[in-house]
């Protein structure tokens, strides 16, 4: 009753899922502890590029510690099925600070090197495999309303996104207040905040009496569903293509803020604000959304601005130009991003929902270490800037591919929706039509 309290009271709309009690908890603690990880991903790139000097060196690290996701994500998946996911999300936080704490370790004692960074972020990318499918399935046990579920993704996305432009541009002056170290120090106390959230919640463990078999087997069974439905296996293929060469242009920033842009660790910040902001704004309009109806459309769309945003931000070479061009990337990631995660979370399965975000994981996370090393590889041959282009002429392509499969998703998702509800207007029209038969052939 109290989210339908949310739902119904005006603007308050656009936060209905806080009404749960649950996932309140989660988004209080996960926004101070996002504000952290961001201090730490800002840090650990400046720091691999201030021991180096090498965009190469960028790209092996953000291989190191995304290439555990790719691997593991899928027998994480079948595993998130199984067992108990609040438990689970307990000690994927746990191990997360400690290994902020390590990394605040060497950095402060000065002995830190970058195979240790490369090394702390494969254990990180290793928590990962099993946090992010586990954290995207447990979405649905926080909030009991199915109906909530898009605003309470799209809350994820504007959570992740605000600390996304905090994080960076805190981080920027912090690299220069108090080193690296003391910005992964920051980071591992914040994860007492999502912590500490976790164990105030109230849950209720839900038995499956489905009979357990080989993980292999189960994981077929994943592959299986996820690649021979047509809607989930294009929006998988998109996201991993948009993954593989749109995304690695984070890894660049450090070499686009300094070397093309003249600037230092605040330039840094500035820019990864600013595509926090553009995130941000998307995941509000998300947020005011009251159906995935026409989401088809909108990934369409997000991605070909995705892409454009970094061929702009590419051809740029003035930081006020390059923080307009990274305002639409944002934007277009973040919505192209989350709509995706949203109409997979509300067509799939729920027997199905742990692999099937393994997937997605892996698509959008699992990609990226091959992206990293990719575009570490050509910044070092042909430059930051043109590896960023081709990057954004590739995630045009894509879009437009998306473009021409829409029609044909559609009919495959059209009873799904019927059947949920979603297209309430269709299923009465259909079940009027249906007694009208009935009584004729009376």
């Amino acid at each position: 009753m109290a989210a339908r309290g949310w739902r119904d009271s005006g603007w308050r709309f656009l936060w209905r899922a806080l009404g749960h009690r649950n996932y309140r908890l989660f988004f209080i603690g996960q926004s101070v502890s996002l504000v952290g990880t961001w201090l730490t991903r800002v840090a650990a790139s400046w720091l691999v590029y201030r021991l180096s000097g090498s965009a190469l060196l960028l790209g092996v690290v953000g291989f190191c510690g995304q290439i555990p996701t790719f691997v593991l994500a899928p027998f994480a998946g079948v595993l998130v099925d199984r067992w108990n996911r609040h438990r689970l999300l307990v000690v994927t936080q746990v191990l997360s600070m400690l290994q902020s704490f390590a990394l605040a370790a060497l950095s402060l004692a000065g002995v830190i090197e970058v195979w240790h960074v490369a090394v702390l972020m494969m254990v990180q990318g290793l928590i990962n495999a099993f946090d992010v499918p586990g954290r995207q399935a447990f979405v649905v046990e926080m909030v009991e309303d199915r109906a909530d579920l898009p605003n309470a993704i799209a809350l994820n996305s504007s959570m992740f996104n605000a600390a996304r432009l905090l994080g960076p541009s805190v981080a920027g002056g912090l690299i220069a207040w108090v080193g690296e170290g003391g910005c992964f120090l920051l980071d591992g106390v914040s994860y007492l905040a999502v912590i500490a959230s976790l164990l105030a919640m109230r849950m209720t463990w839900r038995e499956t009496h489905e009979t357990r078999r080989a993980l292999l087997e189960e994981l077929k069974e994943g592959f299986v569903y996820a690649f021979h439905f047509p809607p989930i296996r294009a929006m998988l293929l998109l996201l991993a293509v948009v993954s593989l060469m749109g995304m690695p242009y984070t890894v660049l920033m450090p070499v686009m803020a300094s070397n093309v842009l003249k600037g230092g660790p605040s330039t840094l910040g500035f820019l990864m604000a600013a595509t926090g902001l553009g995130a941000l704004s998307g995941a509000g309009y998300l947020a005011s959304r009251r159906t995935v109806r026409g989401f088809g459309k909108v990934i369409v769309a997000t991605a070909s601005l995705f892409g454009g945003g970094l061929i702009a931000f590419a051809l740029s070479r003035s930081v006020v130009l390059s923080l307009a061009a990274l305002v639409a990337t944002g934007y277009g990631m973040m919505v192209t991003t989350a709509a995706c995660n949203t109409l997979l979370q509300t067509i799939v399965e729920e027997r199905m929902r742990g692999r099937v975000m393994s997937f997605y994981a892996m698509a959008f996370m699992g990609t990226a270490p091959f992206g990293s090393l990719l575009a570490g590889a050509l910044a070092a041959r042909i430059g930051a800037p043109a590896t960023i282009a081709v990057g954004g002429v590739v995630c045009l392509v894509a879009a437009a591919w998306f473009y021409v499969k829409l029609p044909s998703l559609r009919k495959l998702v059209r009873p799904i929706y019927e059947r949920l509800g979603i297209l309430p207007e269709v299923a009465t029209g259909m079940r009027e039509g249906a007694t009208q038969m009935d009584r004729a052939e009376d």
